[in-house]
C-alpha cells in the first residue's frame, strides 16, 4: 500500500495514546491527528497524502530543505565506520573537524565550541561555562543572570529560569535565583515596522538599571535572542545591541545570544552577530547546524574564556565539569558536516539574503486584512500576529495553525503569532504559496 495514503484508521486515537506529544494539546490532536508520512524540498505530505508546503523550516532547523540525501548518506557512512564514542577523556576525529569548520564562520575571535544535543542544553552550557570562567578569573561572586520578559531560552530548567514566557515559569515555579529580567523590546509604536525600529534603543538601559541595584560586579551574564524568536519575531532597535555590548565591557559582564534561531543565515547573514555588527562573548546554536537531520547544539565561546577555564586547573586534571553522553555524537558530527558543506556549495546564506526583501514585502502584503495585528520581521524571519479572541490569548493562534496545515500550510504558532520562516532553498514561488495561503485563511476569519 502507498505510504501516503494509508487509510487514517490507522491513526486512530487509541493508538497514539502511549506518546505524550510535546508543546502539544494531546487530547486534541490524538482526536483529529496531523501526521506527516514524508518531507522533500520545501513539502511535507500528511497521512492522507495531501502536500502541505513547510513555511517555518519545521521548528526553523531545517534550512537547507527536506530530505537532503547528502546528509543522509553522511551519517549512514560515519555509523557503519564508528557508530558511537564517548567524549570523556577520548574522541573521535568528526567532533574536532566540526568544531574547526564551525569555527571559520564564526566571528573572530569566538573560536572554541563545546557540543551539546539542543539549544536547550546549549544554555544550560552557556550559563556553566559563565560560572567557570568568572570562578577561574576570582568572580566567584557574580551569581547573577539577566534576562528579558518575552524571552524564550529552552526548556531546561535553566533556559526556564531564563525565560519570559508565562507559561514556561507559571507551571514550574522552583526555578533558578538571582535572575533579572529586562523589559522585552516591542512597543505599540512599532507596530508593523519592518526590519529594525528606529526608537527603543533605551530599553537596553534596563541592564544599566540592574547594574545601578545589584552592582555589576555580581552580575555574571546577559543571554538575548538578537531576534527573539520563539515569542513572535521580536527584531531590536536600532543600536539596542551595541549599547548592551556597551554596558557589558564597562562592567566586566559577559553578553551572551542565544542564535538557535538567528544562526546559519536565517536573517541573511551567518549569524545574527554578523548582521548587526555586535560580537557577543558567548554564542549558543543548535536546529539549523545539522538541518534537523540529528539532534545537536553548541556552544561557542571567545579564545580568552577557553584560556581562562582550562589555564586555571592544574595539568592533567579536568578543566570543566559538564558534558553529555551524547556530546558530539559521531552521526551527529557527520550530519554537521554535510549540512555546513551544502550551506557553502549551494550559497544558502546568500539566497537568503537576496530573497529577504521579496519574501518581506510578500508578508507585508497581509497588512489590510483584518484579523492581521502586527507584522514584524527581518531576513527569512518573519511574524504575523493576529488579534486575539478577547480574554483568552493564544486561542486564535492555536486554532489557525490547524485551519493552515489542512489548508496546505505548516506555520509555528506561539500564541497568536505565527512565525513564518520558510527553507532558505526556498523559491519566490514557495514565497507565493506560502502567502497565498495566509491570506486565503486569515481573509476568512471574523
Amino acid at each position: 500500500m502507498n505510504m501516503l495514503v494509508e487509510p487514517l484508521q490507522k491513526f486512530a486515537t487509541n493508538s497514539l495514546e502511549q506518546h505524550w506529544a510535546p508543546f502539544t494539546a494531546n487530547r486534541d490532536f490524538k482526536a483529529d491527528p496531523r501526521l506527516i508520512v514524508k518531507s522533500e524540498g520545501c513539502s511535507l505530505w500528511n497521512h492522507k497524502g495531501d502536500r502541505v508546503i513547510d513555511g517555518s523550516s519545521g521548528l526553523f532547523n531545517v534550512a537547507a530543505g527536506h530530505g537532503r540525501r547528502e546528509i543522509a548518506d553522511a551519517v549512514f557512512a560515519q555509523m557503519q565506520a564508528n557508530d558511537y564514542t564517548p567524549h570523556f577523556q577520548i574522541g573521535h576525529p568528526g567532533s574536532f573537524a566540526l568544531a574547526a569548520k564551525l569555527s571559520a564562520i564564526l566571528p573572530e575571535p569566538i573560536n572554541h565550541v563545546f557540543f551539546t544535543n539542543s539549544g536547550s542544553e546549549s544554555i544550560d552550557t552557556a550559563l556553566k561555562i559563565a560560572m567557570a570562567y568568572h570562578r577561574a578569573r576570582g568572580d566567584g561572586q557574580r551569581i547573577r543572570f539577566v534576562s528579558r520578559e518575552r524571552a524564550y531560552h529552552g526548556v531546561n530548567m535553566g533556559g526556564v529560569s531564563l525565560s519570559g514566557m508565562v507559561k514556561n515559569r507559571e507551571t514550574f515555579p522552583v526555578v533558578m535565583p538571582n535572575v533579572v529580567m529586562m523589559r522585552h523590546t516591542w512597543t505599540p509604536e512599532n507596530t508593523f515596522v519592518r526590519g529594525q525600529p528606529e526608537t527603543g534603543a533605551e530599553l537596553a538601559d534596563d541592564l544599566q538599571r540592574a547594574v545601578d541595584t545589584y552592582g555589576g560586579s555580581t552580575i555574571a551574564a546577559v543571554f538575548v535572542e538578537p531576534v527573539a524568536g520563539s515569542t513572535g519575531t521580536l527584531v531590536p532597535p536600532k543600536g539596542y545591541l551595541e549599547r548592551l555590548r556597551e554596558i557589558c565591557d564597562a562592567h566586566g559582564i559577559l553578553l551572551v545570544f542565544d542564535e538557535v534561531i538567528t544562526g546559519f543565515g536565517r536573517i541573511g547573514k551567518p549569524f545574527a552577530a554578523d548582521l548587526f555588527g555586535v560580537t557577543p562573548d558567548i554564542m549558543t546554536m543548535a536546529k539549523a547546524l545539522t538541518n534537523g537531520a540529528l539532534p545537536m547544539g553548541a556552544v561557542a565561546v571567545r579564545d580568552e574564556i577557553y584560556e581562562t577555564v582550562t589555564g586555571a586547573a592544574p595539568d592533567e586534571a579536568i578543566e570543566f565539569f559538564h558534558g553529555y553522553t551524547y556530546s558530539a555524537h559521531p552521526a551527529a558530527c557527520a550530519a554537521g558536516l554535510a549540512t555546513l558543506d551544502i550551506y557553502e556549495r549551494e550559497g544558502l546564506f546568500e539566497k537568503a539574503a537576496a530573497n529577504a526583501d521579496y519574501f518581506l514585502d510578500a508578508i507585508w502584503s497581509l497588512k489590510d486584512l483584518d484579523a492581521v495585528f502586527d507584522l514584524r520581521g527581518i531576513g527569512l524571519l518573519a511574524g504575523v500576529e493576529v488579534h486575539p479572541v478577547p480574554g483568552k490569548p493564544g486561542v486564535r493562534g492555536t486554532a489557525l495553525q490547524k485551519k493552515l496545515f489542512w489548508a496546505g500550510l505548516h506555520v509555528k504558532f506561539t500564541g497568536d503569532t505565527g512565525i513564518v520562516a520558510p527553507p532558505l532553498i526556498a523559491e519566490r514561488s514557495d514565497i507565493d504559496e506560502i502567502v497565498d495561503i495566509l491570506r486565503k485563511v486569515l481573509g476568512a476569519e471574523a
